[in-house]
């Protein structure tokens, strides 16, 4: 009699399953997160209306109406933004090894919102197709000036040094930014909801307009996530595997800005979702980027929307802008995370 042969579940395949059988959950919070972002606000809707305003529109009906017109676009660029801001910080925590990266910490999104500013008071661009151009540009602008400051000096770009060089430089813009908002009022009228970082207001030409950036750089960093987890290693590992590590910064620098120009030029600058959800994934999926970036892919969009749902029904029936929402929440966790020994000691 031949014994029959039983399979046996390492733990290695154990843990691949629950990562997946999360990562499912949490794209059913989305979901849910996205069905709550298009019924909840001043007007209260059902799902039924909901539903009906996606699939079989009715232009006479103003319920749907509100829906199709309002909630739609704010929800699809917070799906967008939400994405592509985790996913970026996740990028460059391991491109930089510097668990303190993201757009918002390293001046990425203030590069950008200089930018866009400024192409508001000097050139009297108004509209996203007109200055998603500026907000790469002043996003790429932003990321070399903050790695020069912080390679000057002995021991080059170290974590610290570039979290220090991000702050003083994303300050730096900041003041500017304001300065040019005060100087001339119909830039402040033009600007001054979106510099505070919001999802309303925006009609959905912008999501279409920033779309291919978001796509494509979203796709490259998902691509990359091999060549992540390699340089997440060290640079001595990384090149001792036969790594191109210059390489894989650049491109990682550019798919940086591309996300992130585009997530500011859609949605203005938005704080800490960089540099939190990466983090907060890495609880459950560890360390491996193959996984980081998926988690981050589903989780960074859901907490955007669920900060903007939180600030329509905080001041009800006024609204607070997402950014505000965002760094009210972040601002806790980043001093918890620069307090953690192993950033503190970098």
């Amino acid at each position: 009699m031949v014994a029959s042969a039983i399979p046996v579940t390492t733990d290695a395949s154990r843990w691949r399953l629950a990562r997946a059988t999360v990562l499912l959950l949490l794209v059913g919070a989305l979901a849910v997160t996205t069905l709550l972002s298009l019924r909840i606000g001043a007007l209260g809707l059902s799902t039924s209306d909901t539903v009906a305003a996606l699939f079989q529109y009715d232009p006479d009906s103003y319920e749907q109406t509100v829906v199709r017109s309002l909630r739609l676009p704010r929800t699809l660029i917070g799906l967008g933004a939400g994405a592509a801001l985790a996913v970026s910080g996740a990028v460059m925590q391991a491109a930089t090894r510097n668990p303190l990266a993201g757009p918002s910490i390293l001046g990425v999104s203030s590069g950008a919102s200089f930018a866009v500013v400024s192409a508001i008071y000097f050139l009297g661009i108004s509209t996203p197709s007109g200055y998603v151009w500026f907000a790469f540009v002043g996003a790429a602008a932003a990321s070399l000036l903050v790695y020069g400051i912080a390679s000057a000096g002995r021991g080059g770009a170290t974590p610290v040094k570039l979290a220090l060089s991000g702050v003083i430089v994303s300050a730096l813009l900041a003041s500017w930014s304001t300065a040019l908002l005060l100087l001339d009022q119909e830039t402040l009228d033009r600007a001054r909801f979106w510099s505070a970082g919001s999802l309303a207001g925006r009609p959905l030409d912008i999501f279409w307009t920033v779309s291919p950036f978001l796509v494509l750089g979203l796709a490259g960093a998902l691509l990359m996530s091999r060549q992540l987890n390699v340089m997440s290693m060290g640079e001595d590992t990384a090149k001792a595997l036969g790594l191109h590590t210059g390489r894989v910064r650049l491109v990682s620098a550019l798919l940086v800005v591309m996300m992130t120009g585009a997530a500011v030029a859609a949605a203005g600058p938005i704080g800490f979702v960089g540099l939190a959800v990466p983090h907060i994934v890495r609880v459950v999926s560890g360390p491996d980027y193959r996984w980081v970036l998926a988690y981050c892919l589903v989780v960074g969009p859901t907490l955007l929307l669920g900060a903007d749902i939180m600030g329509r029904l905080v001041v009800r029936p006024a609204e607070l802008q997402v950014g505000i929402i965002t760094a009210f929440c972040g601002a806790p966790f980043l001093i918890v995370i620069a307090r953690r020994r192993r950033v503190a000691g970098l």
